[in-house]
């Protein structure tokens, strides 16, 4: 069954982070950052993005839209949730209307580690997928 959902996945048009994520990747990451600290650098981070437009933002849902227009048009949500104080959690979606034989997923997929990495510059890392196991 794994060996089918890895290959029929590599064709999904979506891709996400989760807390109980198979991919270690692709699981909820924590910070030391306060609930506006985060979302200010993630505003900031997507501002800077020249290929990046900001479509939504909502603070009190703690979530960012944005419409990533580079070389892969596809479309962000961004989620921050403060789990502690000075703890933070953070959970990228993105999908694309854009077709690939070999498939969208994988590229997908490297789009959300790069933000990731990103975010890791900027603030402390403390863990990823830290609830899953409750």
């Amino acid at each position: 069954m794994s060996f089918l959902k890895s290959i029929t996945g590599r064709f999904e048009k979506f891709s996400g982070t989760s807390e109980n994520n198979r991919d270690e990747q692709l699981r909820t990451r924590y910070y030391k950052a306060n609930f506006n600290q985060m979302f200010q650098s993630i505003e900031d981070l997507l501002k800077a993005d020249p290929s990046a437009r900001i479509t939504s933002v909502s603070k009190e849902h703690g979530e960012i839209s944005a419409e990533l227009n580079g070389r892969l048009p596809s479309f962000l949500t961004v989620t921050v949730i403060t789990t502690k104080p000075y703890e933070t959690a953070v959970d990228l979606h993105i999908s694309t209307e854009k077709f690939s034989l070999a498939g969208m997923n994988p590229a997908l997929k490297q789009e959300l580690i790069k933000i990731y990495e990103k975010l890791d510059k900027t603030h402390t890392f403390i863990g990823s997928g830290k609830y899953g196991n409750r």
